[in-house]
């Protein structure tokens, strides 16, 4: 069975394993129509009782697994813009967060900036070996939201700001010792390692999957909501600097920024 919702196609085997293909080519940037699809594959799965684990990927030729936000959406943004943009992220993310079922991501490629966020929020993370990480906004000027949720995964926090304050790339390889994957391989092996695990919870009684991944919420809490709204309203606040827009443009354009500590 193969359903499309938005830029994601659902497949559901009889195992009871669903993949959920991100695409949007060509790096999947995620845009305000992505986090519409968001909420409502996170709706689709938490109705279908078929369905007992999931595994969040992208096609093999896509660029990134995840390529940030779409930066075509910051253009002419003001703070009231932003405000209203973070206003309607703030009820997407969430419910992603909430599905019902165990999502393992299986991370095939890049992942930048707000994808960060999106694999921090599966339960589980298989990478390719050579699959680099980033959260570049600090070369637009700009504030990561995601640190929260790595803080949440218990990434060191040395490395962690090292990643903010920089905007530098990671490999999985060169991540690997902090944790925060559960399996790092080659990069063939990467779906095959994600179905394995999924189908190992699929064997499992569902109410117990849904109950475990309520405990584990509730376990967790919900700081990395509280961090990612403070770094939403510093981000809001830059986005009124000639910096901010500066640095959105040089990424568009294909040129070095050219900021004026303003």
């Amino acid at each position: 069975m193969m359903e499309q919702w938005g830029h994601f196609t659902l497949t559901v085997d009889s195992d009871g394993v669903a993949v959920a293909l991100f695409s949007r080519p060509p790096v999947n940037a995620v845009s305000i129509a992505v986090y519409e699809d968001l909420v409502r594959l996170a709706d689709r799965i938490d109705g279908d009782p078929a369905i007992k684990a999931v595994v969040l990927t992208a096609p093999d030729e896509s660029r990134a697994w995840c390529g940030g936000a779409d930066l075509n959406d910051f253009v002419g943004m003001d703070p009231v813009k932003r405000k209203a943009r973070y206003e309607f992220i703030n009820a997407s993310l969430p419910r992603f967060a909430a599905i019902e079922r165990p999502v393992i991501a299986a991370i095939n490629g890049p992942v930048v900036g707000i994808g960060m966020l999106l694999v921090g929020l599966c339960d589980m993370r298989v990478a390719a070996e050579n699959a680099r990480f980033s959260c570049p906004e600090i070369d637009y000027g700009l504030v990561a939201g995601g640190a929260g949720i790595l803080a949440l995964a218990r990434m060191p926090e040395a490395k962690v700001r090292e990643m903010l304050f920089t905007g530098s790339r990671f490999t999985a390889r060169e991540l690997e010792p902090t944790g925060y994957f559960n399996y790092v391989v080659p990069r063939e092996d990467v779906l095959a390692k994600a179905m394995d695990l999924a189908k190992t919870i699929a064997g499992k009684s569902l109410p117990a999957i849904v109950a475990r991944k309520q405990a584990c919420l509730a376990t967790e809490g919900r700081t990395w909501t509280d961090a990612y709204l403070q770094a939403q309203a510093l981000s809001g606040g830059l986005a009124a600097g000639r910096d901010g827009a500066e640095g959105v443009a040089a990424f568009l354009e294909k040129r070095p920024a050219r900021f004026g500590d303003a």
